[in-house]
């Protein structure tokens, strides 16, 4: 039996070390605070001399995001990291990709906007990740850590759920996640997949190998309507099967809940404090952590909606999941947001106050 590796690390940091362990073909990225650890890290451990793993550091995220295109195009596992001004650079190409249909790994640890803001962090970057981001009808799967170790853990998942469903997936990390330092286990090693192994697994990449019966052509230019209408269509029912299929949350202290907190990232963390001293004081409050922000656990927060008074949603921003909470439950229950911005973490007296304020409880 494998020993486990456990290391005390920033979630930057964590992010690298499982990117090489889980096999990954080729890094593209630019230095950006609060994620330059990413790419530092990378350069430091080397991986090129250990597993081939190429690390680049291009000239800019513009750069970055094709390079990643193209190495998606060819069945590799590929990825990029920046914080939110810079993944907003990347939209045009992160748009490409899915309309490609290629798997490919995205990481952002957001700081504050808009524009240049804070390098403090942020959960502002909802919209862009969970509506598209870019032009047009396409979806990202996006993974929400709240821990160092999810940090790591999502890398891996990821990537084989880009791959399994051809859509690229994003890893939607706060500053705060990014920043701190916790005990990570390292995840298990993963060779990186052979040429062979490519050519079986990925038979829509563009290899430029021989031995194909007919060549294939990445791109997701289509100039005639049914096509192209055909083209979105595919997209759509892939994404549904994504939505019936793949939806992650945690819950907490739901099954006499009064109230409901929806949080996620490192302010479900915060909230999950607030409920325990909250609790102590005679309140019934529980939490519903989204991990996947999208697929948004829609069906799991109607279901608890029903049981409760009220849903307070608790985000560094000026509210943006509210909106998906809404739809969920609909008209007939309150749900009231309360967030921090300009980098200002909340703590847990003040998500009490936010409960209390708002239901008069």
């Amino acid at each position: 039996m494998e020993q486990e590796e456990i290391k005390l690390m920033k979630g930057n940091e964590a992010i690298a070390h499982a990117a090489i362990r889980a096999g990954i073909d080729g890094y593209f990225g630019y230095p950006i605070t609060p994620q330059s650890e990413v790419l530092e890290t990378l350069e430091e451990l080397m991986p090129w001399e250990t597993t081939g793993m190429v690390v680049l550091q291009a000239e800019s995220e513009v750069a970055a995001i094709n390079m990643v295109y193209g190495g998606a195009a060819t069945g590799k596992a590929v990825m990029t990291s920046s914080s939110s001004p810079g993944v907003s650079l990347k939209q045009e190409g992160i748009s490409y990709i899915a309309a490609a249909e290629l798997p490919a790994l995205i990481v952002n640890v957001m700081r504050g906007g808009p524009g240049l803001g804070t390098i403090q962090p942020s959960q502002a970057d909802y919209f862009q990740a969970t509506k598209g981001g870019g032009h047009g009808d396409y979806r990202l799967i996006v993974l929400s850590p709240a821990t160092v170790q999810e940090m790591a853990d999502f890398v891996g998942l990821g990537m084989d759920l880009s791959f399994k469903y051809r859509v690229p997936s994003m890893i939607l990390a706060d500053g705060v996640v990014g920043q701190m330092m916790e005990k990570v286990v390292l995840p298990p090693v993963r060779p990186r997949r052979t040429e062979a192994e490519i050519a079986e697994q990925c038979p829509w990449a563009a290899t430029g190998k021989n031995g194909r019966s007919h060549r294939n052509v990445v791109t997701s230019l289509e100039m005639e309507p049914d096509k192209m209408e055909k083209n979105n269509e595919r997209l759509q029912e892939r994404y549904r099967e994504i939505e019936a299929n793949e939806v992650r949350y945690q819950e907490y202290f739901t099954e006499d809940a009064e109230y409901l907190i929806v949080a996620f990232g490192s302010v479900a963390r915060i909230c999950l404090k607030a409920i325990e001293d909250a609790r102590a004081e005679g309140l019934k409050i529980g939490l519903i952590r989204p991990i996947t922000l999208w697929p948004f656990p829609t069906e799991e927060i109607a279901r608890l909606g029903k049981q409760v008074k009220g849903i307070l949603t608790v985000e560094l921003n000026a509210g943006q999941m509210i909106e998906d909470v809404r739809l969920a439950v609909g008209n007939e229950l309150p749900v009231h947001h309360f967030g921090r911005m300009g980098g200002i973490v909340p703590n847990p007296n003040e998500v009490i106050d936010a409960l209390k304020k708002h239901f008069k409880i």
